[in-house]
């Protein structure tokens, strides 16, 4: 049983990305590139975008932002101040974006 236990505890370690144990911060920026992947007409006006391994949220208002892997484990949490604020996340995969009752599945 321990032995099942620690071959578990190794592919779940190796399942998950490197950013998830690396500390990743959000930094406010002055642009925006692409489509939104929100309608800013249903979500308060906040605008959820992704490129090259970057999360960026277009925002009018102070908001709390949560960001998972798939898996749902917790990569980022904080409070955005109204502007554009973008996320560097240094692995690929599928993270889910949640701003108050908004979720947003973006693939890196």
């Amino acid at each position: 049983m321990r032995r099942l236990l620690v071959i578990f505890s190794m592919i779940i370690a190796l399942a998950l990305p490197s950013s998830v144990s690396a500390k990743v911060q959000w930094r406010e920026t002055n642009h925006v590139q692409g489509r939104s992947l929100t309608d800013p007409k249903q979500t308060d006006g906040i605008e959820i975008f992704q490129r090259s391994g970057i999360i960026t949220i277009r925002t009018q208002k102070t908001i709390q932002v949560k960001v998972f892997t798939i898996l749902g484990q917790l990569v980022s949490q904080a409070t955005l101040s109204p502007g554009i604020s973008e996320l560097k996340l240094n692995s690929r995969g599928i993270y889910l974006v949640k701003i108050g009752n908004i979720t947003q599945k973006v693939a890196i």
